[in-house]
């Protein structure tokens, strides 16, 4: 069990730990947004999407929440492959539905995430983001991202596309130096 395995919240928003009851509010929340799964690399709306969900990406070493917003579940995010020895985490997986994006939804959430992970001994913070999706990119920068490089055709999404993928990072003392 990772140290960063826990419920966050910030008054009307939380971070819930998947579990299976989530699977249909989740459901619901990814089927708001038709078009912006062209540019994520898995599909939750597809045939396979129970599968997808109840088994959340399928891969070991993440740490996967449902973001619940007055309520109502709106999304999802998640540690990936945390490594306290070395003190890196990433910070991703991240869908909210529209009729929430641009209430600060994602800088709380993130805050949270990163408040959480550096108390509990990490120090460096990192996001990819397939450089198609200028929105998530520019929410990085926003909330202190700095821009390391970018991977050119490093990975497959779930339509066959070839990716590019922006690498950005953040690292503990950046960010209480900025809080």
């Amino acid at each position: 069990m990772s140290v960063l395995e826990k419920n966050l919240t910030d008054r009307d928003l939380s971070l819930e730990l998947f579990a299976d009851h989530h699977v249909e509010g989740l459901r619901a929340a990814v089927h708001e947004d038709d078009d912006i799964w062209q540019i994520y690399p898995v599909n939750l709306r597809d045939e396979d999407a129970e599968r997808q969900l109840k088994s959340f990406h399928g891969e070991d070493g993440w740490v996967r929440f449902i973001i619940v917003y007055q309520g109502k579940i709106v999304g999802t995010t998640s540690y990936i492959h945390p490594d306290l020895e070395n003190g890196t985490f990433m910070i991703g997986g991240t869908y909210i539905e529209p009729s929430v994006r641009g209430k600060g939804i994602n800088d709380r959430m993130k805050k949270l995430m990163l408040d959480h992970a550096f108390a509990n001994g990490f120090w460096r913070a990192e996001f990819t983001v397939d450089t198609r999706n200028k929105r998530s990119m520019a929410a990085v920068t926003k909330l202190g991202g700095t821009l390391e490089g970018i991977l050119r055709k490093n990975r497959v999404t779930w339509t066959g596309f070839v990716r590019d993928t922006a690498l950005y990072s953040i690292l503990k003392d950046e960010w209480e130096n900025n809080a």
